[in-house]
């Protein structure tokens, strides 16, 4: 396995489903999607029935609350050993370039491993591998329980990178005929097509890693952002998946004194993919609370005060969202939904730049007293609705980001507000397919 420690990179060995696998049922979607709608891992367990499948090496967060964490955990962990036993996954050495099609966008990727000596997910942070927004690191202690002990990593994580001249992924794309076919199936429950090919030519390897390493040239990134050539430079910004690869970096940093610094847990695979990419979309993540116990309104108006907190009933959902969506400067405009209808919350003179961080400041001190039994934060706004407006709930619809300010807005004010954008809505998300041994 090749290692460029210069851009925190390893050529990994990945294990794929060995030939007549249902793929179909071997991929399941990201662990947390759809936490506040059991009924859709109740039809992934019902599709996948006794098939092998990565339903069975991950931990829905839709049970994270619920009895019986310790015996899931312990058969995750059984399965993925039964899986390496049985002779299940087969190893495969190099990157893999993975196309993936949904709703008509096809979007590119590369699955690599990163070295997690070069990321640092605290406040701050300036290391070359960087969270996006904040870690709250109360969410990591049942994460690292999964992991810990497991042979197995397979990853739901999306790493970007900013390469306007797509440099990196770009030759890939264009040389997809040369490479090797590792699987080519349609996902579960309207999630698309994926495809997946081996990397393992030299050039095509060698040019990936020579476009990363120009990308990580103090000049280019200085010259790029307008920075000062002592600015710590920013290659990899975390995407998807950023409690999944702080929890492996935590995982690493306990175990590393007695395991040595050539240990394979010292890595996580991903899948980078460039910002760039004209099928990437960013999502804003919005916010539904369930079981309300305190007037919000009057909390809101009492935190943000009189004379900068408003709200004002819409007529309808389509007048909610133009409101939200076509407002620009001045007072930040969030949409309400519940079981009276809809409406829009005004901030004047926020204490934050972007809406999301307005509103999630009062979301915590809110749910900290007790405000309402539980959050959730959900995609697309037929599941917001849907939820805000069953009685004792509440939603709000937060407008998105552009996804061109996110390596300028991380490398100047730091890390955005937790669940500030996603990349897609829910069913568009990565789906577990390949494994590498941690062990």
């Amino acid at each position: 396995m090749k290692i460029v420690h210069s851009i925190g990179v390893q050529i990994p060995q990945v294990y794929l489903p060995r030939a007549g696998t249902d793929l179909g049922k071997w991929a399941v979607i990201a662990c947390d999607q759809f936490t506040s709608q059991p009924e859709y891992w109740q039809q992934v367990a019902q599709m996948v029935g006794d098939a092998p499948s990565t339903l069975n090496l991950i931990f829905p967060e839709v049970y994270l609350e619920e009895p019986g964490a310790d015996v899931r955990i312990q058969s995750i962990q059984a399965a993925m050993r039964k899986y390496l036993d049985e002779g299940l996954l087969v190893p495969h050495e190099g990157m893999v370039y993975v196309e993936r099609t949904v709703d008509g966008k096809r979007r590119k990727g590369l699955v690599l491993a990163l070295d997690l000596e070069c990321y640092d997910y605290s406040k701050g942070s300036q290391s070359l591998i960087r969270a996006t927004e904040g870690t709250i690191v109360e969410r990591l202690p049942p994460r690292m329980r999964i992991r810990q002990g497991a042979p197995l990593e397979s990853p739901h994580i999306l790493v970007l990178i900013d390469d306007p001249k797509h440099t990196v992924i770009g030759p890939l794309t264009q040389n997809k005929d040369k490479l090797k076919p590792l699987y080519d199936f349609d996902l579960m429950a309207g999630s698309g097509h994926l495809t997946g090919c081996l990397v393992d030519d030299p050039a095509l390897e060698d040019g990936v890693i020579g476009a990363l390493e120009e990308l990580a040239q103090p000049r280019t990134f200085a010259s790029k952002y307008g920075v000062d050539n002592k600015q710590s430079v920013l290659l990899f910004a975390m995407g998807d998946g950023n409690h999944s690869l702080a929890t492996a970096k935590a995982i690493w940093e306990k175990i590393k004194p007695q395991v040595g610094m050539d240990h394979p847990a010292r890595y996580a695979l991903v899948e980078i993919e460039n910002v760039h990419d004209s099928g990437l979309e960013f999502e804003p993540i919005h916010r539904v609370l369930f079981g309300l116990k305190k007037d919000i309104f009057a909390e809101m108006k009492a935190y943000y005060s009189d004379a900068h907190f408003t709200y004002t009933p819409s007529k309808d959902r389509a007048a909610m969202l133009t409101t939200v969506n076509h407002s620009f400067g001045g007072s930040q405009v969030i949409g309400v939904v519940n079981a009276q209808g809809y409406g829009v919350a005004r901030v004047a003179m926020p204490s934050f730049n972007l809406p999301v961080g307005t509103l999630q400041a009062f979301l915590d001190g809110f749910m900290k007293a007790g405000g309402a039994e539980r959050i959730d934060y959900v995609h697309g706004e037929e599941v917001l609705c849907g939820l805000g407006a069953q009685p004792g709930n509440i939603g709000f619809y937060l407008p998105g980001m552009h996804k061109s300010d996110l390596f300028k807005t991380v490398i100047l004010d730091g890390a955005l507000p937790r669940k500030t954008f996603s990349m897609g809505e829910a069913h568009e998300k990565r789906f577990y397919m390949e494994c590498r041994k941690i062990v």
